[in-house]
């Protein structure tokens, strides 16, 4: 089994879409650990419908949307990290975190010491609207910090070549590619446009 964790810089960014597009590409399965939120469709219920392909239950499914340490005291529990080994697998495994390296898990522990722990591969996945260098560069550092071997920066959005650029140079990153942003979410549509991607610098680090 061979692991792959998708992160972003931010809540909201297109990181599920791109989790879906990634999932469907490598034929992989996908797991989101904790899930913050149940009144919608929820980030895995989205890649099962985008994906069309196997999907592992959560390990905490919390009804709060909120950041998953409070949406877990809203239920009187706390997350433990020791529930959150990666599941065995056939085949790749791709892993969607929270909405940013530093959201707390729980009072002790942030998703990025999770992700430490877990010593896989990460794509980070970030916009290309303004305030994204500082975003991008920031989290980049910080998954360095951990130890944690980055695979690239996959964006999404509008394309900014001069900002994606900036980037990728002064982080010294690769850049994984550009997903548009998808008026209607479809199965289709989602694996026409993750042609721009480069999966197969990706499947490298399987």
């Amino acid at each position: 089994m061979s692991a792959l964790v998708i992160v972003g810089t931010d809540t909201g960014v297109g990181k599920t879409v791109f989790s879906a597009g990634l999932t469907a590409a490598l034929n992989a399965t996908y797991w989101k650990p904790v899930q913050s939120g149940l009144e919608d469709a929820t980030d895995t219920e989205t890649v099962c419908t985008l994906s069309g392909v196997d999907v592992l239950p959560e390990a905490y499914r919390l009804n709060m949307p909120a950041s998953p340490h409070l949406s877990a005291e809203d239920m009187g529990i706390e997350i433990d990290l020791s529930r959150l080994a990666l599941p065995q697998v056939d085949g790749p495994l791709v892993v969607e975190g929270a909405g940013g390296l530093m959201v707390p898990l729980n009072r002790k522990s942030y998703y990025l010491d999770l992700i430490a722990q877990w010593q896989a591969p990460v794509v980070l996945v970030a916009r290309t609207a303004l305030g994204t260098i500082n975003h991008t560069t920031l989290s980049l550092m910080a998954l360095r910090s951990a130890g944690s071997e980055v695979v690239g920066v996959a964006f999404v959005g509008d394309p900014e070549p001069d900002v994606e650029q900036t980037i990728v140079e002064m982080s010294k990153v690769r850049h994984l590619g550009r997903l548009p942003y998808l008026g209607v979410l479809t199965q289709q549509g989602l694996s026409d446009a993750f042609s721009s991607i480069d999966v197969a610098t990706i499947r490298r680090f399987l």
